[in-house]
């Protein structure tokens, strides 16, 4: 097989881990794909930077947030080294920024596979409703708001307790308004604004993890259970499920939006057995391993359709599979972090 050379982003496996290291595990386990694998850290502390065994060679790039030439003169500097084959972008705040990028990255010899900007925007949080509405699907009442005075514009739309939730990242239940000011001023120094308040909807969280075409064919979904919950909400357990409803929904979502790449799909399932739509992820989320392990390769397959290849799509999944996240005290040596630090490379 011939030597593919694959860069990806999220390497912090931390607390509130990136996907980027369970993306490159599938990659890893390919018997298909003879990858090198090139990590791309925006700061000198990632886990995955100092990881060998799984990452060949680490790039320090400048934050999307530092604007797209800064970042687009880093790739090109990379790309005269390594020559990139395939790069998977794995932060939602950095997607917009790749997602412009996409015809000068093709330039540069550079594929990606990321949903198109109208498929982007539309599942915003701040734009749920209206998704909800052009898609059959429940989703809970929401507004976004710059504002605590904005809110009480809303407040007779709303019942105690209501998710506060960031453009990008972070969900708080808040039970009164000195809680919401506060997770909406928590929220808002670190993502900015708008802040999204969504209405509460009690019942069992579940996910999917999806792959579409981008043709509206959806290459594999896998639904999970959260088992074990930090107390930043994320998963440090979980079992796959075997649910025809939710892996009706994500069919349905993937063939109406002709989604491109991967998703993941947060979802309540109330004591009815109704399911609600909380929130799109527009990329694999942190627990795609799991899906790997069940008998379905998304981050594999995702690769391949980035290189234009057909894919069929995976044919069932072992229900009953489950994950437990632990720490590891990785040692590594202080000349490694001040190579990444002083020359951006490792």
């Amino acid at each position: 097989m011939p030597k593919l050379t694959i860069a990806l982003s999220g390497l912090n496996n931390i607390d509130s881990p990136g996907p980027g290291i369970p993306v490159i595990r599938g990659i890893r386990d390919s018997k298909i794909l003879n990858p090198r694998i090139i990590g791309l850290a925006y700061e000198n502390l990632e886990p995955g930077a100092y990881m060998h065994d799984l990452v060949d060679k680490t790039y320090k790039v400048p934050y999307p947030s530092d604007g797209v030439e800064p970042l687009l003169e880093r790739l090109k500097y990379i790309q005269e080294k390594e020559q990139i084959d395939v790069l998977i972008p794995n932060f939602d705040s950095e997607l917009f920024t790749f997602m412009k990028s996409e015809i000068t990255l093709r330039e540069i010899g550079i594929t990606t596979f990321l949903p198109t900007l109208n498929q982007f925007e539309e599942r915003h949080k701040s734009n749920l409703p209206e998704y909800g509405k052009k898609y059959g699907v429940n989703v809970p009442y929401s507004e976004p708001i710059s504002s605590v005075q904005d809110f009480l514009q809303h407040k007779e739309k709303f019942e105690f307790p209501v998710v506060v939730k960031g453009k990008f990242y972070d969900a708080y239940m808040a039970y009164d308004l000195d809680q919401l000011g506060m997770y909406f001023n928590k929220i808002a120094s670190k993502w900015g604004l708008p802040i999204v308040i969504q209405e509460f909807v009690k019942g069992t969280e579940v996910n999917v993890v999806a792959l579409g075409d981008g043709k509206g064919n959806t290459i594999g979904a896998v639904p999970m259970r959260k088992t074990y919950i930090t107390d930043k909400g994320k998963a440090w357990g979980g079992i796959t499920l075997e649910d025809p409803t939710m892996l009706d929904l994500t069919d349905k979502i993937i063939s109406q939006t002709h989604w491109r790449g991967g998703m993941e799909l947060e979802l309540i399932r109330t004591a009815k057995n109704e399911l609600y739509l909380i929130e799109i992820n527009p990329r694999l989320p942190a627990w795609v391993y799991l899906a790997v392990a069940a008998g379905q390769n998304l981050p594999e397959a995702l690769v391949r359709l980035a290189l234009g290849e057909e894919v069929k799509p995976f044919q069932g999944y072992a229900s009953g599979k489950m994950f437990i996240r632990y720490s590891f005290d990785m040692i590594t040596d202080l000349d490694e972090f001040e190579k990444l630090s002083t020359k951006g490379e490792l």
